[in-house]
């Protein structure tokens, strides 16, 4: 029995959208080819830059097909041009998992330790290469469709500075990409006007004092004091100072200062991120928050390094680009299927491409529709396969409208 026959109801039950006839006859015959598609990338997962076998494996598809592929100058990740013509839409997917031991106890499991696909990229390759090489047996193309499969989007500043730098856009008029989303059933498109993820910077701010003991604190810098004013302070005064429709959410994630009780340390150390959902509060950011922890520390006496790591902007769809969306979403899964989306606090390299060229990014429900919410970025996250011909839909149709 093939995966098609114990999943008839990925292309019936889920697909009330429309054709076109030539995408659906490609999708009924190779169904099986993307579902173990997906599974071979699950089970040989790689961490970010080193995406090797993950790239190879999309390579030889491509190639097989008569395309011609063109791997990035860093050997993981490759972009490649389908159809003729001046006119070019991208389509993008991601390809690195994170270093996560998993738990799912799936037959495909990860066979790399401390390393699983987490976030769905092993979907968003199989379902991008799915789309790419149902786009390449269309009769006609209006136009090229670009594939990008991008290494390295789950650090930061991203790999898709390293697309973009290649010549990766150059001359694309618009860009789509899929993200699953484990809080959307299967059958589910969410789309969204505006910002769908938000900007996301690293802080590392490194205090020093003389040191002391703890019963003569007013003779020293009370250095753990002082962090804890800013672990506190901080976030609130951040709030205070940027417009609350922003979206910006300021979070610790590691605090270290000392080893004895009775000693007041020389060292401390606090890592945090610092997230907003608005272009402009993103490019204030660092300034502001120099400035905030300035006035904090200075009655202290407590000295300070603050390392601050510009991370991603916002994903930004614009108006047409999400209505184009839409119509792929309609297209793909029906009216019904079509729903908005919130936007998430979450970051997303595809941003950068947004900075050179309009574009969309929307999210795949992947939820079985029983059983929990398996979150993203947790080890026992899984998805629903029945969401990949689903994907493949999307984009295809993405890419006709952007085209047309």
């Amino acid at each position: 029995m093939t995966l098609l026959d114990t999943h008839t109801d990925l292309l019936h039950d889920l697909g009330n959208g429309t054709g076109p006839e030539w995408l659906d006859a490609w999708l009924i015959k190779h169904l099986d080819d993307v579902v173990g598609w997906r599974r071979e990338v699950h089970a040989v997962p790689e961490l970010s830059g080193h995406e090797v076998a993950t790239t190879a494996l999309v390579a030889s598809k491509l190639l097989e097909a008569g395309l011609e592929p063109r791997t990035l100058p860093s050997g993981t990740g490759l972009v490649c041009d389908i159809g003729y013509g001046d006119r070019c839409i991208a389509l993008r997917a991601d390809l690195d998992a994170l270093p996560l031991t998993e738990r799912t106890g799936l037959p495909f499991s990860s066979g790399v330790d401390g390393v699983m696909h987490a976030c769905g990229h092993d979907a968003h390759t199989a379902m991008l290469l799915g789309a790419g090489l149902a786009l390449a047996q269309a009769p006609m193309l209006p136009g090229r469709v670009r594939l990008i499969f991008q290494p390295a989007e789950e650090v930061q500043p991203g790999g898709a500075i390293e697309v973009i730098t290649d010549g990766g856009l150059e001359g694309v008029e618009r860009v789509f990409a899929l993200h699953c989303d484990p809080r959307l059933e299967v059958g589910k498109v969410g789309t969204r006007v505006g910002p769908i993820t938000s900007a996301c910077d690293i802080l590392e701010l490194r205090l020093t004092s003389p040191g002391g003991h703890t019963s003569r604190p007013h003779l020293t810098a009370d250095l753990v004091h002082a962090l804890g004013m800013v672990i506190t302070e901080l976030p609130a005064l951040l709030s205070r100072r940027v417009d609350p429709r922003s979206g910006t959410i300021m979070a610790w994630g590691v605090v270290h200062a000392g080893d004895a009780p009775n000693a007041i340390p020389q060292l401390g150390v606090l890592r945090g991120t610092a997230r907003t959902g608005d272009h402009a509060t993103w490019m204030e950011f660092e300034p502001l928050i120099r400035s905030l922890v300035t006035a904090l520390l200075a009655p202290t006496g407590v000295g300070y390094v603050l390392e601050h790591r510009r991370g991603v902007p916002p994903v930004v769809n614009d108006e047409l680009s999400a209505a184009l969306m839409r119509d792929a979403a309609i297209a793909a899964v029906g009216v019904a299927g079509a729903t908005s989306t919130e936007q998430s606090s979450g970051g997303e390299d595809f941003a950068w491409y947004l900075e050179e060229v309009p574009g969309a990014m929307s999210r795949l429900g992947v939820w079985s529709g029983e059983g929990p919410m398996r979150d993203l970025h947790q080890p026992t996250f899984d998805l629903d396969e029945r969401a990949l011909p689903i994907g493949i839909r999307v984009l295809v149709h993405a890419a006709l409208g952007g085209l047309a």
